[in-house]
């Protein structure tokens, strides 16, 4: 691929969510023209943070209507454009009530939008898609099936399903829809980003987010009684932006990017909050037991086999290919998990 014009508007859709955020700050900040797309160009008030960003950046940007469920939808926002950033994707961990149209036929269907609308556009050069990890396994039981003990970029989840684990289903049906029409074409190329468990500060006070109703609940007291034993592959919000940036810039990056710094507990979470806060918040302070979990899952939103598959399992992640094709040097987890805090504490977050 050539390399991008810099002088060239660069798409990212979603633009007003948690992570697409700093894709909008990092790209307005190198002084480019970023084209956001959100779902009503009329609520100024979700996206206002963006316009104070470009005010306060050498760069411009523009605001777009876009719906990931409408054909063409995404044609006006990607004209001029060589890069497009595709975030927009619905996530919701708890079990929706109805998760192919909650889920995912939103996912498949807006990716499949996306990709038609930069078919449609002679200028785009290249996509770069936010995947998840979640299409590279489903379960932290799958670690079983890798043989080494190691999830890479080879690996694929093959045991999520519309009734298990929909979420990471969706992603990994969307993901592939990407790989499959770029076959179909010769004009842009496709490169994904596979992050894991995004934490980091938020640029807004929305907490619809579910990375920030978590950390919210480790501080208002939801966890207090105990946390299970759960390992997720952690990264900052800041570095998954620059690894987006990094992925459109890079002209040799291609296929696709575990974006994880390293795999870490809620236990391990709540005891860097504690060094920190001491008992001013009401931290967890225990592990609870597995069978406690299994019980009561259902009435949070999750399955029992949920439970078996993921509570007590040991999980490791491979970021060797973000270190050395997208040249990420990843922030320490501990300044991600205080600085996600602290964010929440200055909005008036927790109290």
């Amino acid at each position: 691929m050539k390399k991008i014009d810099p002088k060239k508007p660069v798409l990212v859709t979603g633009g007003s969510g948690y992570l697409a955020s700093w894709i909008v700050k990092q790209l307005l900040e190198e002084g480019m023209t970023v084209h956001a797309t959100v779902r009503d160009v009329s609520d100024t008030a979700k996206y206002g943070h963006l316009t104070g960003l470009a005010e306060r950046s050498s760069g411009k940007l523009k605001v777009f209507n876009a719906d990931l469920l409408q054909e063409g939808s995404f044609d006006a926002a990607m004209e001029g454009c060589e890069l497009v950033c595709h975030t927009a994707s619905p996530f919701l961990l708890d079990n929706p009530k109805d998760p192919e149209n909650d889920l995912i036929k939103p996912a498949r269907q807006g990716t499949e939008n996306v990709l038609g609308s930069a078919s449609r556009q002679s200028s785009v050069e290249r996509v770069v898609l936010t995947s998840s990890i979640a299409a590279i396994f489903g379960d932290c039981a799958d670690i079983a099936l890798t043989g080494n003990n190691l999830f890479t970029e080879n690996h694929w989840n093959t045991t999520s399903s519309v009734d298990h684990q929909p979420y990471c289903y969706s992603k990994t049906v969307a993901e592939k829809a990407a790989w499959s029409m770029v076959e179909n074409q010769s004009q842009w190329d496709l490169v994904v980003i596979n992050p894991g468990w995004i934490l980091g500060p938020s640029l807004t006070r929305r907490t619809d987010s579910a990375s920030i109703k978590t950390m919210i609940e480790f501080g208002n007291g939801t966890f207090k009684s105990g946390v299970p034993d759960l390992r997720f592959g952690m990264v900052d919000v800041r570095d998954v932006a620059l690894a987006h940036i990094r992925a459109g810039l890079t002209p040799e990056a291609e296929g696709r990017h575990i974006i994880v710094n390293k795999s870490a507990s809620l236990m391990d979470i709540a005891n860097i909050l504690k060094k920190q806060y001491g008992k001013a918040y009401p931290f967890p302070r225990r592990l609870a037991p597995k069978w406690f979990f299994w019980l009561v899952a259902p009435l949070y939103g999750r399955t029992r086999k949920y439970v078996a598959r993921n509570i007590g399992f040991h999980m490791a992640l491979d970021n060797t290919k973000s270190r050395e094709s997208l040249n990420i040097d990843y922030r320490p987890f501990e300044q991600t998990v205080l600085d996600h805090f602290q964010q929440l504490v200055n909005d008036g977050l927790l109290f």
